[in-house]
């Protein structure tokens, strides 16, 4: 029985959770979008949470609280600059969880955690990454054109 045992333990001792979980959270603030296993997912949601609604208080002790949980300062600053404000009159409820399949070894379910709100980022970083593949993609058939030439013009001579 289960009874009055709350949390996750995801198979780690306390610091390696408890690392796992930092870590996480960090980078759910700062890409908007972590892709991780479902039980991960489920246990960083109410962290997440927490994280956002000392952003939205946005007095010195929260931005501390959040400096003493979060590994980057960037990701704090992130926090309650953009993250915060997003969600002003909303009261909980700042992340959508989607799973996406299986994982490839051991076969566990993969989920994507993402915080509401964000599509507009997330779509400009998709577009922009495909501008940059775009734009390598070019390069290398200009390359592969001029090596054509230079090998068409070897065989002529």
């Amino acid at each position: 029985m289960r009874h009055r045992n709350a949390g996750f333990k995801l198979g780690r001792n306390t610091s390696h959770r408890r690392a796992l979980l930092r870590n996480l959270v960090t980078s759910v603030i700062v890409e908007d979008r972590v892709e991780t296993t479902v039980a991960k997912a489920k246990a960083v949601r109410p962290h997440v949470e927490k994280m956002i609604t000392l952003g939205k208080k946005g007095d010195l002790h929260s931005r501390r609280q959040a400096l003493s949980f979060l590994q980057t300062d960037v990701a704090v600053t992130r926090l309650f600059d953009t993250v915060a404000p997003r969600y002003g009159d909303r009261q909980g409820g700042y992340l959508r969880i989607v799973r996406t399949g299986f994982q490839k070894g051991d076969g566990a379910e993969k989920a994507f955690i993402e915080l509401l709100g964000a599509e507009k980022q997330l779509d400009e970083k998709r577009q922009k990454r495909d501008a940059v593949k775009a734009k390598k993609r070019e390069e290398l058939e200009k390359q592969l054109e001029e090596s054509k030439k230079e090998e068409g013009g070897e065989e002529a001579a």
